[in-house]
């Protein structure tokens, strides 16, 4: 009798383990959107607390909005921390760990400058300015607060006259743009309106504001945003800004210094190198400088070392010259021997723990992608998300090399869905290297089926698809109608060395093409389950350009698909940063080297098209623009080969708005279903 009720017992247990496996469900594109999506986590100094950002989106109403959050890091218990309509975003500690800054748009046109305590109340406006206040950061000792603005300079001294031009502009029926620069737009805005931004520092007692910029016209961040660290007695100000002037014929970020107590003592600590600099921060005793260099003038995507800069002698060191890494997010803890970096690595992003005394660099950390990095209290607190898992916070125990997940925000909604497993391979791509992928399989996967085969391939060129939970090219969202994705990251891709990137530079459809080709053939030969029969491939920007190409060059797929791709390499003199180009195409036009251009332009091979092709583009991308994917639809659809043209009138080079983004995979899951099949 016994032995009968404890049978029935375990199967019962077997029942409750096994049927929620049962019940869950396909991921869809709603889904995505429900998502809880973190950011900005920043640790209080007492090492307390964790404030971070939430971000939800209402699919109805089309629109997301951003909240502050807390967790108590000795709990891990979590609370919302404000409720506006509006979002509220860039949190920073005040030094008493009570407090907290932020930027919301409440009851003005712009952001503003807010104040909340952590244990509750109405948050309050600490300051506001005539265009709105971004990336703030308190002096250490809490007196001052340094944020950044937009004026036009005509009126740095007025801000009332100002806010009348501002009215007078946005009553203004002209809508021109007039420009001599050579950089005049940036992504999906225009430069050509006279705004500049500036650097302010507000004492908080006396409210008194200082322009620790007074003067200044030079670019900073093209975004209008400004890269700056506080030294930690307050005194110094380190930033990046372009030195180069108008018309804007190269550019060159270089990291400066400025006396906060008189700015018109300025340095240039990197004017000798010609390359970019970038990511100033000061150590937490106040004797170096640390910053990010590149040196290569023919790679843009050339490795970004870690430098010091001895702010007594004057000094600076390359900490990380013998590292085939490209480093950054650069951060101190209470050991001030050594400091923490990530890199990209081998499509992971990995911490780092650099010791300053003895010059040694060691891996810490590796396994998805990571991000705001905090060191206290012998822990790291970070964001991590992985291609089956969104970011959530982690604790990360430095002395024990121990991990722990300690929000769960998305938790509940994951649990209901299927997602497929995720491999990571190897296989001899072109000149015979060594090319990584990963490989996700359909969530109700059936080894004895035969599956399709769809390649999501990565923009770029010098990026990377990998290891972490993507919003907008998701893998397991495009595995999900009972497809085989894999993410090849081919010869140019980011975190596999500096040769491995820059091994395509001035013939970007060369080694990409043949990896992608071999990828194919490996994965067809080591799996039977894939249906080599039905095979498509789909990619955004550099990925839609090696789409294109591809279209031009073999017919093994049946369907493909171009997002923003790169059809005409000479009308990408029209994007908004044309340097690069130059060099990546091997030729300008103004060289007469059509030849070398056209060469690797898929636009010349428009002979050979046959593959049936979605296009899809929005009128606002001003990296890759419009008229790249309106010629390429013209040109399929005048050679007779099946095309379909999806455009977003108010969309940049990203798919953004919610409706968008699920109507995006519509069309994209439609189109795959009509040449693969179920």
């Amino acid at each position: 009798m016994k032995r009968n009720i404890l049978f029935i017992l375990s199967i019962f247990l077997i029942q409750i383990i096994i049927l929620p496996a049962q019940n869950k469900r396909d991921f869809t594109a709603e889904d995505l959107w429900q998502i809880k999506r973190l950011s900005n986590l920043t640790v209080s100094p007492d090492g307390n607390y964790g404030c971070f950002v939430v971000t939800e989106y209402n699919i109805k109403e089309n629109k997301g909005n951003s909240d502050l959050w807390l967790i108590d890091l000795r709990t891990y218990q979590t609370k919302r921390l404000t409720t506006n309509l509006n979002s509220d975003n860039s949190p920073v500690w005040h030094p008493n760990s009570q407090t907290i800054a932020f930027i919301s748009k409440r009851e003005s046109d712009y952001p503003q400058l807010f104040e909340i305590d952590i244990d509750g109340g109405e948050a309050r406006l600490l300051y506001e300015m005539p265009m709105g206040i971004s990336n703030p950061q308190y002096s250490k000792d809490g007196k001052k607060i340094f944020f950044v603005s937009k004026i036009l300079p005509e009126f740095e001294h007025d801000f009332d006259g100002l806010k009348k031009e501002l009215k007078k502009r946005k009553e203004k029926k002209v809508t021109a743009k007039v420009t001599e620069n050579r950089l005049y737009r940036y992504w999906d805005s225009w430069l050509t309106d006279g705004y500049v931004s500036r650097l302010y520092v507000l004492d908080l007692d006396k409210k008194e504001l200082k322009d620790l910029l007074k003067g200044w016209n030079k670019l900073f961040n093209l975004d209008g945003g400004i890269s700056y660290s506080v030294s930690p007695d307050g005194n110094w100000v380190s930033l990046v800004a372009n030195s180069t002037e108008p018309p804007y014929d190269s550019l060159n970020s270089d990291v400066y210094l400025i006396n906060v107590n008189n700015p018109e003592q300025v340095k240039n600590i990197t004017e000798k190198n010609f390359q970019d600099d970038s990511s100033p921060y000061f150590s937490k005793d106040g004797k170096y400088l640390f910053f990010g260099s590149q040196f290569d003038p023919d790679y843009s995507a050339d490795n970004v070392r870690l430098m010091m800069y001895d702010l007594e002698k004057g000094t600076i060191k390359n900490l990380t010259e013998q590292f085939d890494y490209s480093f950054f997010g650069f951060t101190q803890g209470d050991d001030f021997n050594k400091i923490y970096l990530l890199a990209e690595d081998r499509a992971k992003i990995s911490l780092f723990e650099f010791d300053l005394k003895q010059n040694k660099l060691e891996k810490i950390f590796t396994g998805g992608s990571i991000n705001s990095v905090n060191i206290k209290n012998q822990r790291a607190y970070f964001l991590k998300s992985t291609i089956s898992e969104p970011q959530e916070i982690f604790e990360f125990d430095l002395k024990k090399r121990t991990i722990k997940k300690i929000s769960s925000f998305n938790d509940d909604l994951i649990s209901q869905i299927k997602f497929g497993k995720v491999e990571e391979h190897y296989f001899k791509g072109a000149d015979g290297d060594s090319v990584q992928l990963y490989l996700i399989y359909p969530p109700n996967f059936d080894p004895a089926k035969k599956y399709p085969l769809v390649h999501l391939i990565h923009g770029g060129p010098h990026g990377t698809f990998g290891d972490d939970f993507h919003y907008r090219w998701n893998a397991q969202l495009f595995a999900s109608p009972g497809y085989v994705i894999a993410l090849v990251n081919f010869h140019g891709s980011t975190s596999f060395g500096k040769n491995f990137g820059k091994s395509i530079v001035g013939a970007h459809g060369d080694k990409p093409f043949t990896d992608i080709m071999l990828a194919t053939d490996f994965l067809i030969n080591k799996f039977s389950f894939i249906d080599s029969s039905k095979m498509a491939a789909a990619g955004g920007s550099y990925g839609g350009y090696l789409v294109n190409w591809i279209a031009g060059h073999t017919n093994r797929f049946k369907a493909l698909i171009s997002h923003a791709g790169v059809y005409n390499l000479m009308g990408q003199f029209a994007s908004d940063l044309t340097y690069e180009r130059v060099k990546n195409y091997d030729g300008a036009p103004w060289q007469g080297r059509y030849e070398n251009i056209n060469r690797w332009s898929p636009a010349f091979y428009a002979h050979n098209f046959q593959t049936p092709m979605l296009i899809i583009h929005g009128e606002k991308d001003y990296r890759v623009v419009v008229t790249q994917g309106l010629e390429l639809y013209g040109v399929l659809k005048g050679k007779g080969v099946p095309a379909r043209l999806v455009y977003y009138p108010d969309e940049n080079h990203w798919i953004l708005q919610p409706q968008n983004s699920i109507y995006w995979y519509k069309e994209v899951f439609d189109w795959l279903k009509r040449f693969l099949g179920e």
